[in-house]
């Protein structure tokens, strides 16, 4: 509001100042009188008659005629009497009192003016927000309360689920859900909302019952875009890449060509197929159309799309998922400190979720050359206790016993990757390799701890 006072202080003075200033001027003399001007005409007409008395125009004697006519006439013309000068003392609104009255009723009147017809209110966002929010929860409490009263309206808690999502009212939107009876079954929006709810609600995970409505809603439309994404991600935090990029690519199919979330997608699929050991060459074929033939408009794009979401988070640093894919796009990207930043921003998100913790691990283990020791480890630690059998964390848990030469714990960790492992993936014959090489190192170390 101080801003927007100061402004408008700024815009009157200017106005008062062009208003003002031509009253402040001095007055202009008297204008020239008739005498004056008759004057100056005779002078003029007789320097002409001496200039022809000069050049012999004209003979003296016509020069002393014409000289006394001249004369005469401007008697004559001078004999009138001047008009009797104003009165300056009987003039009460001079231009100076009349600029002070300007300068007073100006700002008071247009300040008046917009007190009156304008919206004072709405300089302050907060203050201007705030009867809003209590207009919306009233309407909110409204419709509960008719609903409560007439219970058989399927639509009506639906819509009363919805309000309460956005409002944040997480448990209230679940018992709404659970109000709407067989229409939920029907609608894939709904099952997808619902399904976000319980996600939020269970911690952002999508595993049970989220997933059971996320695979309800396909079935209804397979190719509803928040049920493929919802879809997507469930399946790349079990670590089936593969089906991860089987339903974003269908997202993909329905979304604008170009927009934002389709961008957002591209960076995801890139990940996971990046992570399912797909060939390079498929990376393309998941670009835009326009983007295909020209790998460093790709890149353009995509840093434009990564500064975008950077941009909208912060607007709304609450987004703790947000922060996430920003983390993982800056990681892709090679911009290690802002990723680190970003996963230290999606705060309690990484805490409970093991692939999370080991991006995050990872990104801090590149940072600090490869070495996994000290916080890297813990995070590793950390997901392995949310899920013993996370195929990265057992990987990076082996690598760094590995290091620190304890080749019996780095074999214990690899072996539980190859149960998770498709059996002669590439995956899995790499894994075989590390066993056999951290066997070969540790036989000496192994036959010792089996003797008494």
């Amino acid at each position: 509001m101080t801003v927007f006072i100061a402004i408008a202080a700024l815009l009157t003075l200017l106005v008062l100042a062009w208003v003002v200033r031509p009253l402040l001027r001095p007055a202009p003399q008297a204008g020239v009188s008739s005498q004056r001007l008759n004057a100056a005409i005779y002078r003029d007409q007789l320097k002409a008659l001496e200039r022809d008395l000069a050049r012999d125009v004209i003979s003296p004697a016509d020069y002393e005629a014409t000289r006394d006519e001249l004369q005469l006439r401007l008697l004559d013309d001078t004999e009138e009497l001047l008009p009797a000068p104003l009165k300056s003392g009987a003039v009460f609104w001079t231009a100076r009192r009349t600029a002070a009255v300007i300068v007073w009723l100006l700002p008071l009147g247009a300040a008046g003016m917009y007190w009156w017809l304008g919206a004072p209110q709405a300089i302050e966002p907060v203050s201007a927000q705030k009867p809003e929010a209590d207009k919306v929860a009233t309407m909110v409490d409204g419709l509960a309360a008719r609903l409560k009263a007439n219970p058989d309206n399927p639509k009506g808690w639906a819509m009363l689920a919805r309000s309460y999502k956005v409002m944040g009212r997480l448990q209230e939107a679940e018992q709404a859900f659970a109000e709407v009876g067989p229409l939920l079954e029907s609608d894939p929006d709904l099952l997808a909302d619902y399904a976000d709810l319980l996600a939020a609600r269970a911690g952002d995970s999508l595993e049970g019952k989220p997933l059971d409505l996320i695979n309800k809603a396909l079935a209804l439309n397979p190719q509803h875009p928040m049920g493929l994404m919802m879809s997507g991600v469930a399946a790349y935090r079990r670590d089936d890449f593969a089906g991860a990029v089987a339903q974003w690519e269908k997202l993909r199919a329905v979304l604008e060509p170009g927009s934002p979330d389709a961008q957002q997608v591209e960076v995801d699929i890139a990940e996971a197929r990046a992570k399912a050991g797909m060939p390079a060459s498929a990376k393309a074929t998941s670009l835009p159309a326009d983007a295909a033939t020209a790998g460093p408009m790709t890149a353009e794009k995509i840093k434009q799309m990564v500064e975008r979401l950077a941009e909208r988070l912060k607007a709304n640093p609450e987004d703790l998922a947000g922060w996430a894919r920003l983390a993982r796009a800056y990681k892709v990207q090679g911009r290690l400190a802002e990723s680190e930043q970003a996963y230290v921003k999606a705060g309690t998100l990484v805490e409970g979720n093991p692939d999370l913790l080991t991006q995050y691990a990872d990104v801090l283990a590149i940072r600090a050359g490869n070495n996994l020791e000290g916080r890297p480890l813990a995070l590793v630690n950390k997901a392995l206790a949310l899920n013993p059998t996370h195929p990265m964390a057992l990987m990076m848990a082996g690598a760094a016993a590995y290091r620190r030469a304890d080749y019996a714990q780095a074999v214990a960790h690899w072996e539980m990757v190859l149960k998770v492992l498709e059996p002669g993936s590439s995956d899995a014959r790499q894994v075989t390799a590390e066993i056999a090489d951290a066997r070969s190192k540790g036989g000496l170390t192994l036959q010792l701890k089996t003797k008494p």
